[in-house]
């Protein structure tokens, strides 16, 4: 399966835009606001992938979605990265026989600026606040891709996920039918170089 997206989490969303257009010489463009309390900036990786900054909808006053750990979130983080599924149903319990659970699966939205509504299903973890190196599961069935809306662009040069444990990690994304360099660390998390007007920049 392929990458769909990577999640880079910010505790106040337009500080956090502007402060990742200045480091990249990109403005991301508005994707749009979640039920859940929380709102996105978009950048194209590609004409198939893109990277989603998320924080705490600034339309929605005090608002503390725990969605990536947005609730106690201090400084921007890479929190997260999803994989496209085709059949998100067969790939989860493929992996639950495999002896990984990636979560339930379950139906979330959001709409866009101009009012479209965009719908999909993904499998979310117990665990919002963690930084999973294993990613999520999404399934967009008939709704157009984000990364097909004309964002602007950046290139991804690399993509690790960082672990205590390489061996259980690499069971868990081979569960999953997930491909990425894995790296030791003393603690779980993931970093994402990327190629930018401004030279290379790195996201963790």
């Amino acid at each position: 399966m392929s990458l769909d997206h990577l999640v880079y989490a910010v505790p106040d969303l337009a500080k956090g835009v502007a402060e990742f257009t200045e480091r990249t010489g990109i403005a991301p463009v508005k994707g749009g606001s979640h039920p859940g309390g929380t709102a996105n900036y978009l950048v194209g990786l590609g004409p198939t992938a893109y990277l989603e900054i998320i924080g705490p909808d600034p339309e929605v006053p005090g608002a503390r979605p725990r969605a990536f750990g947005l609730e106690t979130l201090t400084e921007a983080r890479l929190a997260a990265w999803a994989i496209r599924a085709d059949d998100i149903d067969r790939t989860v319990a493929l992996a639950r026989e495999r002896g990984y659970d990636p979560g339930e699966v379950q139906p979330l939205s959001r709409r866009t600026p101009d009012g479209t509504l965009l719908e999909w299903r993904l499998t979310r973890f117990d665990s919002p606040a963690a930084v999973r190196p294993v990613p999520f599961l999404i399934d967009w069935g008939t709704t157009r891709h984000p990364a097909a809306s004309g964002l602007p662009q950046l290139t991804l040069v690399s993509f690790t996920a960082v672990t205590p444990d390489v061996a259980a990690l690499r069971a868990e994304l081979e569960a999953v039918g997930a491909a990425v360099d894995v790296e030791e660390g003393p603690a779980a998390g993931l970093r994402a170089v990327l190629d930018t007007p401004e030279g290379k920049v790195t996201l963790a």
